[in-house]
């Protein structure tokens, strides 16, 4: 059978925090067996689109293949403003409602944080590892397509 090929989307608003994150992804991965690709957006809001991107270019393009999975990564710290709340709150519904619409094995892997050190602590491979865990979700929605008879594509 095909190794699945993952989509790695990564919010580098916080670069130390995504790399940890990153880390800990691609480890689970690995260990899976699947192969992936990562792509940085700026922020945890701009997610949603570079998966709508990689669906759509499908439609344009029959070089590009199709991406079995995908794992979101990013952190959101809260602020002095509600803008916190907007953009976990907006992102997360975007991103579900591509999961919906497109039947989208997807690993969930963005922190929500009051501080730095909780997202470090949430972030860090060695402690709560919630990039791995993203991952782990990935594969775990993989193997229930595969239950369903929708994967291999």
């Amino acid at each position: 059978m095909e190794r699945p090929q993952i989509m790695i989307v990564e919010a580098r608003f916080y670069e130390d925090i995504a790399d940890e994150m990153a880390r800990g992804a691609i480890a689970a991965l690995e260990a899976g067996g699947a192969t992936f690709e990562r792509y940085a957006v700026p922020g945890v809001f701009e997610i949603p689109a570079a998966i709508q991107m990689a669906i759509r270019s499908l439609d344009f393009s029959t070089l590009r293949s199709r991406f079995d999975g995908y794992v979101v990564l990013g952190c959101v710290i809260r602020g002095e403003t509600i803008h916190h709340d907007i953009v976990a709150q907006e992102s997360a519904r975007a991103i579900q409602e591509l999961v919906a619409k497109y039947t989208l094995a997807l690993g969930y892997g963005i922190i929500t944080a009051e501080n730095r050190e909780q997202a470090w602590s949430r972030a860090s491979a060695d402690e709560r590892n919630r990039g791995g865990a993203a991952a782990a979700a990935c594969l775990k929605m993989l193997d229930v397509k595969r239950q369903l008879l929708l994967f291999p594509r």
